[in-house]
């Protein structure tokens, strides 16, 4: 199977592992070699209640039973995303109400887009250096990384970045920006969170001038931070919410939310001002919804913060030199790339798979499933220790 991955199935990089999988349950990744790994990276941040949840599994076969798509997005009335969007509606704070579902987290990045130029008839757009949002070329226009975007200019023209965390940059947004478009938790610069108010102080900035706050949470939904969305910890509610990734609990969905207002732009002049085919298809409503009620009901957000503070008081050894984040979203700085991938190829051939971040590849990254366990902690740091004490940086 290997040979006709690398052979036929078009490749991200030069150096992919070519992992074969047989199966995944709970936190492991089975191979067809019949080992197990522990799974510390749960599909960057997709596999919100693990592989294989019973819960999403059924949710999903009793869907597929009744019918599968039948209408592009908008147009019938199907009870899984409708029961899905009401669900949102009350679980995330007022003037939040209304949701667009689309096929992944970039699609939404792109939709929120033009649905903040759409209300506010502006089109100057804000976003931040060292931002990731997507691939799509609108996602990648908002995208604060040049290394990636070069190569594929032109991109979306009146987008400015300012930097994270830096309340003199405020004033770069003016009576002229439509949205300023920031991830709540910076993930591919190394999980960065907002300090000292900052999140408040921007939208403060945002209200004077009558921009919307798009706020990107399509790594920290669902529940990854303790919270549904990290924006929750931070005293502030976006104009437009933006998710992806964790809210489908391993099957592609997207979404952007917002007032009915604001959304209701999108339906007149012109009519179809965003238009998906498979947006909210029932199947993955289906599994969106039960990942979204468990992940409510469970409990699973109350542990989340005695979870993170068992990796950081596990995770100390000379070589690591910081761990960002928040919950269990966590990147450990080890340094240097070239010592960060080693540490990842032998953690992997001692059975943990773990990661890197996109920009900032000098930070091992740390996303597991909400479900794992204590005892999966301790195994998998007990890992990346042992293999921090074996290796020469």
């Amino acid at each position: 199977m290997k040979t006709d991955f690398f052979k036929y199935q078009a490749q991200t990089t030069t150096f992919a592992a070519g992992f074969e999988v047989e199966k995944a349950e709970g936190s492991y990744i089975y191979g067809t070699d019949g080992k197990k790994h522990l799974d510390f990276v749960a599909g960057v941040s997709a596999n919100t209640l693990g592989h294989s949840h019973p819960k999403i599994v059924e949710a999903i076969k009793t869907q597929a039973e009744k019918y599968l798509h039948v209408m592009v997005y908008g147009e019938y009335a199907q009870e899984m995303p409708v029961k899905l969007c009401k669900l949102l509606a009350d679980s995330t704070p007022e003037p939040l109400q209304v949701t667009y579902l689309v096929n992944s987290g970039a699609e939404a990045i792109d939709g929120s887009l033009k649905l903040a130029k759409r209300y506010t008839g502006r089109e100057e757009i804000i976003s931040f250096k060292n931002s990731y949002h997507g691939n799509t070329h609108g996602a990648l226009s908002v995208s604060g990384n040049e290394y990636h975007k070069r190569e594929f200019r032109p991109l979306l023209p009146l987008v400015d970045f300012i930097e994270f965390n830096d309340e003199k940059d405020l004033t770069k947004i003016t009576e002229k920006t439509a949205c300023v478009l920031m991830e709540t938790i910076q993930g591919a610069a190394g999980f960065l969170v907002p300090q000292d108010g900052y999140l408040k102080k921007l939208k403060k900035r945002c209200e004077e001038v009558g921009a919307l706050l798009i706020l990107d949470e399509i790594q920290p939904g669902f529940g990854r931070t303790g919270k549904l969305f990290a924006f929750e910890h931070y005293g502030v509610v976006p104009d437009i919410l933006v998710m992806g990734k964790g809210m489908g609990g391993g099957v592609p969905v997207g979404a952007f939310m917002s007032s009915k207002e604001i959304m209701d732009s999108l339906s007149h002049s012109p009519k179809l001002g965003h238009i998906t085919t498979f947006g909210g298809n029932p199947l993955i409503a289906a599994a969106s919804y039960a990942t979204l009620k468990e992940v409510l009901e469970s409990g699973l957000m109350n542990e989340i913060e005695e979870k993170e503070k068992l990796f950081r008081e596990l995770l100390v050894h000379p070589k690591i030199k910081n761990i960002n984040g928040r919950g269990l979203m966590l990147a450990v700085n080890l340094g240097t790339p070239e010592f960060t991938l080693d540490v990842a190829k032998r953690c992997m051939e001692k059975g943990l798979i773990v990661f890197w971040q996109l920009y900032r590849n000098e930070y091992l990254r740390i996303s597991p499933p909400l479900t794992i366990s204590i005892n999966e902690i301790r195994e998998g740091c007990q890992i990346i220790l042992d293999v921090l004490n074996e290796t020469e940086k």
